[in-house]
């Protein structure tokens, strides 16, 4: 699998030539998790990808309990995303995910409603504690399409991605008090000071592939000429052939595990997404959607 350069306009590293535009996409994705239950909960996966409208979508699931099949409940939430339910008592539980996607979905829709929502403040991306200071930072930019360029290069320069340097409470402000975070770390804070300058921006789980470290990956996706646009300010994947999981106000929308009641502890995991070939060239310039 080839790693993912950068091109000359982000970090003047060598670019790899572009993916044929005649070629097909294919990208294969998927996750194994083992999980510790030292109480009976129930527990909730979000791992599967969305639908993707225009691609062909192949995908298997399994949930296990001490060996044992389990029966999942699929619940659809907004935008699509899939969660997996169900109960079970204590034990090692295992998930097992792979899903091969052909082609290029068609373009994420917009609704009224989400041109709202993704204004406000939410409890990872407290846009309203942002409002002077992203004035003072990008006041000066009037149309929509520098704002996202501004704010994503200005998070990427002032973050260091530091693997387990953030807790899983932590919002934008400790992220930015912080100096260094993971994806998610990046994008909620990406997310708030795009909302406090009034770009509607919301959060996406996805696979990524070319992204390392490999793990299930976090970018911020704003409302930028008409379209739904993915924003990565850690640069660590090129974002036009990342495959969207989920869609929310912030993590807490996305969590790829969640559990209710009972204890849980996670002992492995392991993440994979590749493409078929080459991966694509991606620039920080580019207005870019999910596909």
């Amino acid at each position: 699998m080839p790693r993912w350069r950068r091109d000359n306009d982000q970090h003047g590293n060598e670019s790899s030539p572009p993916v044929d535009a005649g070629s097909v996409l294919r990208r294969e994705v998927g996750a194994e998790i083992e999980l510790a239950v030292t109480s009976p909960t129930t527990l909730e996966f979000q791992i599967a990808v969305a639908p993707h409208p225009g691609a062909e979508v192949t995908e298997s699931f399994e949930y296990r309990c001490n060996g044992k099949l389990v029966t999942a409940h699929e619940l659809v939430g907004d935008h699509n995303s899939r969660i997996h339910r169900f109960d079970v008592g204590e034990g090692t539980v295992t998930a097992s995910y792979r899903a091969t996607v052909l082609g290029r979905t068609d373009p994420p829709p917009v609704h009224e409603i989400d041109l709202s929502t993704y204004l406000r403040p939410s409890r990872y991306a407290e846009a309203d504690k942002f409002y002077g200071y992203a004035a003072t930072e990008f006041g000066q930019y009037a149309d929509s399409v520098t704002l996202l360029e501004k704010v994503s290069s200005w998070v990427g320069t002032r973050l260091n991605y530091v693997p387990g340097s953030s807790d899983p409470i932590d919002g934008a402000v400790d992220t930015l008090l912080a100096g260094e975070g993971v994806c998610r770390d990046y994008a909620h804070l990406v997310i708030a000071l795009l909302r406090a300058v009034n770009v509607p921006a919301r959060l996406v789980a996805v696979y990524a592939p070319g992204c390392e470290p490999m793990d299930f990956h976090a970018v911020a996706e704003a409302f930028v000429e008409g379209g739904w646009r993915v924003v990565d300010a850690t640069c660590l994947a090129p974002r036009q052939s990342m495959v969207r999981i989920s869609t929310g106000r912030d993590a807490a929308d996305t969590a790829f595990l969640d559990n209710h009641k009972g204890a849980i502890s996670l002992k492995n995991m392991e993440v994979s997404a590749v493409v078929d070939g080459r991966l694509p060239v991606d620039s920080v310039h580019d207005l870019v959607a999910l596909s």
